[in-house]
């Protein structure tokens, strides 16, 4: 490949890193928080890097990297469509052929240990405050990730969903309230995390104890039939509705190939959302929810000669 324009390219992932993290208070947690919650895996590390990283990245660079991930050993393709396989192969052998073969990428060896503490990061700013609460939990190749789609639904999921409800029609402690399923990447275990936003005169710790009561219901406390039935026909809905085009069914078949190593899967996990029972739920809600297994973020107001007193004081190291 002929790399044009590179240092450009590589200006422009500056200024998404700028825009995206360095002038976003919520953008400068969950880098904090993320690095926090792990210490070994490469999820610690920012996708697009940090600014150190894009200011001193080369075209060696650039082509090393390409070289090494872009080749057809490490690839996955999908055809969608009225076409036929013996008219489709000598296209896909006369363009792709050209790429030569090398090794496959090296394998990724570093595993996260099992939480055993709490991790908690506070983000002082002027800004709207924000509460953040993480769970380690498997990669979505795990058999039980029917269970965690159903966690996430039943707490979640628009506003009939127990966190809307409680914190933000009931309560009225909060103006916004969501979730993250996998963060920040689903092929290794990541977070499920969920985030509350705290109405006027609230603080974050109100929220907190608001959402540890609707995560210790779920550990003690069955789903409703409404709700698990629900959840399976919204689950069953979304995905019939991402395999309603061509695109869309490419998609999904490429990502649980590279999942799941088996492209199968995708529709095998449409059967399992049906074995999905309430004691399921109690019992990995009872795993999930645990002290040691946590990640908190918050974002503290205070004023903005607070602020700029705290970055001067953290800033002395060299």
């Amino acid at each position: 490949p002929v790399f044009r324009e590179f240092y450009e390219e590589r200006d422009v992932v500056m200024e998404e890193r700028r825009m995206r993290t360095e002038s976003q208070p919520f953008g400068r947690l969950l880098e904090q928080f993320v690095s926090t919650a792990f210490m070994a895996h490469s999820y610690h590390h920012p996708v697009i890097g940090y600014a150190s990283d894009i200011q001193s990245y080369t075209i060696t660079d650039a082509k090393k990297f390409f070289r090494t991930y872009y080749i057809p050993s490490n690839m996955v393709t999908a055809i969608v469509g009225d076409v036929k396989a013996e008219a489709l192969i000598p296209i896909l052998e006369k363009y792709f052929g050209r790429i030569p073969s090398s090794p496959s990428p090296p394998a990724l060896r570093t595993v996260e240990p099992p939480s055993s503490a709490e991790k908690i990061v506070i983000l002082r700013d002027p800004s709207q405050p924000l509460y953040v609460e993480g769970y380690h939990k498997p990669a979505v190749s795990h058999p039980d990730q029917p269970i965690y789609d159903a966690i996430d639904d039943v707490l979640t999921n628009g506003r009939t969903a127990r966190l809307y409800r409680s914190l933000v029609r009931d309560k009225q402690i909060s103006v916004n309230v969501g979730a993250y399923g996998e963060y920040p990447g689903d092929k290794y275990p990541h977070v499920w995390m969920a985030y509350a936003v705290p109405a006027r005169g609230i603080d974050n710790l109100a929220v907190q104890q608001a959402l540890r009561e609707e995560f210790e219901k779920l550990k003690t406390q069955d789903v409703t039939d409404e709700e698990l039935e629900r959840f399976r026909t919204r689950a069953k809905a979304g995905l019939v509705r991402a395999l309603d085009n061509n695109l869309g069914l490419a998609m999904h078949l490429t990502d649980y190939q590279m999942l799941f190593g088996d492209w199968r899967e995708l529709f095998r996990y449409i059967k399992r959302l049906d074995k999905v029972t309430k004691a399921d739920i109690r019992r990995v809600a009872n795993s999930l929810f645990q002290p040691q297994n946590r990640v908190v973020g918050m974002i503290e107001t205070v004023s903005a000669p607070d602020s700029v007193r705290d970055a001067g004081s953290a800033g002395g190291q060299s």
